[in-house]
């Protein structure tokens, strides 16, 4: 009988010890995971920073020294008849 229970308890442990490791394992991904999406939040924060600045630099920028608008090429219409109309 004393075999039997040391049986039972071997598997138990061994059980036991499976679930902690797969805890810990699963902690560690949900780690690593909130920490990534945590470090790309900082990221795209800085970066949107970076772009609203240059954003309202060129605008000031803009403002400063207006870029006069291009005039669009005319196009000359033929006074004359076309080509090969005999008058």
């Amino acid at each position: 009988m004393a075999d039997g229970n040391q049986s039972i308890m071997e598997k138990a442990e061994a059980r036991f010890m499976d679930k902690q490791k797969k805890t810990a394992e699963r902690n560690k991904a949900t780690s690593d995971y909130v920490s990534e999406a945590r470090a790309r939040e900082i990221k795209t924060a800085r970066l949107r920073g970076l772009r609203l600045a240059k954003e309202e630099a060129d605008r000031v920028e803009e403002a400063l020294n207006p870029t006069p608008k291009k005039k669009r090429a005319t196009v000359k219409k033929a006074a004359a008849a076309p080509k090969g109309a005999k008058s």
